[in-house]
Order: C-alpha cells, then structure tokens, then sequence
C-alpha cells in the first residue's frame, strides 16, 4: 500500500509541470505569472491556439521537424541494428576493442567537438541544410549499444540453424534475430524520435533560413528583444508536445520491456 501511495504521489509531482503548461496555455499572458496561483483559469483563451499559427509560419516548422525526425529516426535504426549485429553476432579481429572505443564516445560530451564539427559540416558546404542535420544524428553509439545488447539475447543456436538451412548473414538477421530485437527498437525509436524532435542546439547552430527552422526554434520566436508572450510559447509547445506522446503511447508496451530487458537506467 505504501508503495503504491509513493508512486502515485510521485505520478501527480511528474505531472504538475504539465498542467501548468496546459492551463497556462488557454490564459491571458499576464496571468501566466500571477501570484497566487491560479490552478483554474478564471477564464480560457482558447484564441491562443488559433493565434499561434498566425503570428509564425508553425505549420511549416512542424513539417520540418516531422521530416528531420522521421528520416533520422529511420537511417539511425538501420545503422545502429546493423552495426550492432556486427558486434554481437560476428567474429572479427579487434570487434571488441572496436566496440569499446565506439562505445566510449557516448562519454565526450557534443560540446567538445561542436566546434569543428561545425567548421567540417561548413567546409561540405551543409550549413542550412536538412541534409547537414540528418548526417549529424546517423549514427549512434548509444544507438549501437542498446541493440547490441538484445541481439546478444538471441541464442546461438537459432542463427546456426538457420545457417545451415542456407540462410546467409543477411537472412538470419532479417529473418531471425530483428524480429526478435521489436523491444529494443521500439525503445531506440522513442530515444531517438525525442532526442532529434527536442532538439534545439543543432538546428539553432546549422539553420538560419526561415523555411528550413524547426517547431523548436520556432517557438523561440514568441520571445522577443523586450518582452515573451509566455501564453503562446505554452500553447505552441502543447502542440509540438502532440507527436512526441503519441510515438510514446504507441510504443510503450515494447518500450518498458525492452528497458527492463537492457538494463538501462536512470
């Protein structure tokens, strides 16, 4: 029972901060702040929501948001379940120094190589480019580590029988062991749909045309030199909210057993 009481005291504190961004997004500005609180509006500005489609091109962001994560989400499962299949499942010289050392760089923090990083991409001529960004977020050791970790699961034994039965490599990890790995892709879906649809320093460093910003960056131009419209910076970032529940609803079953089957914490 204390267990229980624990945990939903735990939910409803995990949700405050949402409901505020939910009920702060139908107010007046100026009541955004009010002091007391007002857990329930007085009145609901429902304009808020009509409002913020007019005052930024928001749906063109959400269109480059939606393109930028998909395409990533896409290239980053193909190669991370292909280089993880590689380190789980084949025997080469080096594999597992390879690996430690890819592993590694999850430590080294993006803002230690930004520079360069940006100096390289500037002299392949891919600053403000969705192209630019999309090679950013290809590959991820994290990515590599988490898939290598199901593929691990999968017995021997199925992949040598369906090597004999004449299956090649390609087969057996089509066939095999990437049915089996649905939990771990469900939870690098999630990881990665997030990551890049949250992200604000990549865009914000690599774009600068209009056309080409994110919902992210979008967003930030309800704040201006002197003054931040608060009630339509919570109302755009409800709507940019949308997709990110719905990639969770939809891959939460998946995504709570592949994370107990991992072992991934915190």
């Amino acid at each position: 029972m204390f267990i229980y009481i624990g945990l939903t005291f735990l939910a409803v504190l995990m949700a405050v901060p949402f409901y505020w961004m939910l009920i702060s997004s139908v107010k007046l500005n100026k009541d955004v702040f009010s002091i007391p609180m007002e857990w329930i509006p007085r009145s609901f500005h429902f304009e808020n929501y009509q409002e913020i489609w007019e005052k930024i091109p928001l749906l063109t962001f959400f269109k480059n948001s939606t393109k930028l994560t998909v395409i990533t989400t896409i290239i980053q499962l193909a190669t991370s379940c292909f280089a993880a299949y590689g380190f789980a499942k084949m025997e080469f010289k080096g594999r597992d120094f390879l690996f430690l050392a890819y592993v590694t760089t999850i430590a080294v923090p993006w803002q230690v190589y930004m520079v360069p990083q940006f100096t390289m991409m500037s002299k392949f001529g891919l600053n403000n480019t969705h192209v630019g960004l999309i090679m950013l977020h290809a590959f991820s050791a994290f990515g590599v580590f988490l898939m290598r970790q199901f593929f691990l699961s999968v017995p021997k034994e199925l992949s040598e029988a369906a090597r004999i039965d004449g299956l090649g490599e390609y087969g057996i990890f089509a066939r095999v062991v990437l049915p089996l790995a649905k939990p771990g892709i469900a939870t690098l879906t999630i990881f990665t749909f997030v990551n890049v649809w949250n992200d604000f320093m990549g865009p914000l460093i690599y774009l600068n045309s209009t056309e080409l910003k994110t919902i992210q960056l979008g967003i930030r131009m309800f704040i201006s030199q002197y003054a931040a419209d608060y009630a339509l910076i919570m109302a755009a970032s409800v709507c940019a909210l949308i997709p990110v529940v719905i990639i969770f609803i939809a891959c939460q079953k998946f995504f709570v057993e592949g994370v107990a089957a991992s072992g991934i914490k915190g």
